[in-house]
């Protein structure tokens, strides 16, 4: 499996389900719709599953943080051109003697200081390179939340699909349990009226033996799955997986000329990889910016007196200053040699991913396309091990055959039975990889993974 297969796309969580009425809510966060009253398991489906698990995955809540801060960055660079910043000040102290106080002209022992400023960069180059890298950072911000949303889903969605998978293979091992023990009791009334050999009946008590263990196996496997999927949803302890169809997997809509150009255009990563490079581009141009004056309009009220709340005296100021950075002992030239570095890198990161967009959308939509073939060849597998394995064993009861091929045909069985289990869920998780890459969900209405 790829390194991609860790993002997927979703939709954007809204409000998290009740939990049926009739049943007691789990111990920590959230719950589930239906219980099966067979088993007391909760049953979730696949779009509740989704919406509840990417609101507790913690890279996806830190990504959401980081929107919000980026979100009110970019609001703050905006307000830098039209308000200045305020300040304010008040100041009380009593002294061990009295003192010449400069708001009354007399001798006290306390002073009371109220300081109102103001200060507005009329020019400033680093204003205009903070409203670029402030854009950049909230669309990069933005996009890495949904990168993060995929990811979160595409771990719920394999965690989903482990509990189907799993259960449809104790399905099938439990089958070849049953079979096994129907062929004990035919191997051994043939045994007992002559008609074949005491071997028959042990090998057959052999594959008896190895289908229960296979069981066990399997069943240890659907409870882990279980337990897995609960921790996905917010729930202590094993949650079931509501059924999804069985239809063939669709085709995809698109063509896979179509896909890479959807993906460069809209998939999270690209965008993320896009939006940091404009950032580290303004943070460049920022520091160069250190090498131009600045203008900055300064106003202060002060007011004096010896109360809390002084108004003896009153004194008012306006400037205008103009500051012209000369030499700071190298650090703007670091910070420029540092702000190019990280542009570079950057830009290489960007490079990188677009020229592997071909690569990576290939390998997906192949995928995808391989597992919806194998699905309809082991389809037609299945169906002929059926046959076979019901032709075998009619030869057997009639003497016709040995065990040996009527075990044969019970293997090729349950390894048909399995195989085409594992196609489907294995072009199911192609299509979220696919779906991750492109930054969009498929119709799903045939086959589909709602």
């Amino acid at each position: 499996m790829i390194g991609l297969l860790l993002q997927l796309a979703i939709a954007a969580p809204t409000a998290v389900p009740p939990l049926a009425p009739s049943q007691p809510p789990p111990r920590s966060g959230g719950g589930v719709v239906t219980y099966r009253a067979e088993d007391s398991l909760p049953v979730v489906t696949l779009a509740e599953a989704l919406e509840r698990s990417v609101r507790l995955d913690p890279s996806y809540v830190r990504a959401l943080g980081s929107v919000a801060e980026a979100d009110w960055s970019r609001k703050a660079a905006r307000i830098a051109f039209v308000a200045p910043s305020i300040g304010a000040t008040l100041d009380y102290t009593k002294y061990s003697k009295a003192f010449f106080n400069i708001g009354t002209f007399n001798q006290s022992s306390t002073s009371s200081t109220f300081r109102l400023g103001a200060s507005y960069e009329i020019f400033s180059a680093r204003k205009f390179t903070d409203l670029a890298r402030t854009a950049a950072e909230l669309e990069a911000a933005t996009s890495t939340e949904a990168q993060q949303r995929y990811v979160a889903a595409l771990l719920t969605e394999s965690a989903y699909y482990g509990v189907l998978s799993d259960a449809e293979f104790t399905r099938v091992a439990r089958e070849r349990a049953a079979r096994a023990e129907d062929q004990l009791a035919v191997a051994r009334a043939r045994v007992g009226t002559g008609a074949a050999v005491q071997s028959d009946s042990l090998t057959v008590v052999l594959e008896t033996v190895r289908a229960r263990v296979n069981l066990l196996r399997r069943e240890a496997a659907l409870r882990v799955a279980q337990l897995q999927l609960g921790r996905r949803v917010g729930v202590e302890g094993p949650v079931d997986a509501a059924p999804l169809d069985t239809a063939p997997p669709p085709p995809l809509p698109l063509g896979l000329r179509e896909a890479v150009a959807q993906a460069l255009e809209q998939g999270p990563e690209y965008r993320v990889a896009r939006a940091r490079e404009r950032s580290a581009e303004a943070l460049l141009r920022g520091s160069r910016g250190a090498y131009l004056p600045t203008l900055t309009l300064d106003a202060a009220h002060s007011r004096f007196d010896v109360k809390v709340f002084p108004g003896a005296s009153n004194v008012s100021s306006l400037s205008l200053t103009i500051a012209l950075p000369i030499w700071n002992n190298g650090q703007r030239e670091l910070s420029i040699i540092r702000a190019r570095a990280d542009r570079d890198v950057a830009r290489a990161v960007r490079t990188d991913l677009e020229l592997g967009a071909l690569r990576d959308v290939t390998e997906a939509y192949e995928a995808y396309e391989t597992a919806r073939g194998e699905f309809g060849l082991d389809t037609q597998a299945l169906a002929a091990a059926h046959e076979s394995y019901r032709v075998q064993e009619a030869r057997y009861r009639a003497g016709a055959t040995t065990v040996l091929d009527l075990l044969q045909a019970q293997n090729d069985l349950s390894d048909a039975e399995a195989q085409v289990v594992q196609a489907r869920y294995t072009a199911r998780l192609a299509r979220a990889l696919l779906e991750s890459l492109l930054g969009t969900r498929f119709d799903t209405t045939q086959g589909g993974s709602q």
